[in-house]
């Protein structure tokens, strides 16, 4: 499956906000955007106006980047949302908001999205006590996503919770740090994600 290998932190400066993509790194001094704030490249500290299609576009990207997903996957996700009945911004935030490595990752088990795709790659999540490996799994209403009991991965999950133990959970999820174990409550809300997300310019670039 094909995947972005380039630096992270410059999706970040492209972006001209935090994405949240390199973990804990991003909450500190160290955050690439916090140190330099301005798009990658010769023509990056450029004053650029953008077209109201170049709005729509750059929102877009955003969404694209924070959830890790590419284009076409992108694409289905919104195809679902558009055939669905409410809102349809809003139920393509939901769609990715459910995805099982976002699931890690908002829950604190995970220190990054990159980080909680190869602990579920690697065989080390189980839902409703089945493995399961596919990170874009859709998680439902009382499903139950917990670590395995290897050792290794205990330890390294253990870290992670130890080191986003500020972020604060999603009112969405109840998360048992021993026991490594997340219970969806709820479909999550807009208002439970907090990213800075403008769905109604992504409708709109579609809708054309």
């Amino acid at each position: 499956m094909a995947k972005y290998k380039d630096a992270v932190c410059r999706l970040c400066r492209r972006e001209g906000s935090k994405l949240f993509l390199k973990g804990t790194r991003c909450y500190t001094p160290k955050c690439a955007i916090s140190r330099r704030e301005y798009a990658p490249g010769q023509h990056g500290q450029g004053r650029i106006k953008l077209s109201d299609y170049g709005l729509q576009l750059r929102e877009k990207q955003k969404l694209k980047r924070i959830y890790g997903v590419l284009e076409k996957q992108f694409r289905n996700y919104f195809k679902t949302a558009n055939k669905s009945k409410g809102v349809t911004g809003e139920i393509l935030l939901q769609l990715l908001e459910r995805r099982l490595d976002n699931v890690l990752f908002r829950s604190g088990l995970a220190n990054s999205t990159a980080d909680a795709r190869q602990v579920i790659a690697h065989g080390h999540v189980k839902i409703n006590g089945r493995r399961n490996d596919i990170p874009s799994y859709s998680v439902k209403v009382a499903d139950a996503v917990k670590i395995g009991n290897k050792e290794g991965i205990i330890k390294h999950i253990k870290s992670n919770i130890e080191l986003t133990k500020d972020r604060g959970i999603p009112k969405w999820m109840a998360v048992d740090t021993n026991g490594l174990e997340v219970k969806i409550v709820k479909f999550p809300s807009r208002e439970d994600i907090g990213f800075p997300i403008q769905e109604q310019l992504i409708v709109e670039l579609y809708s054309k």
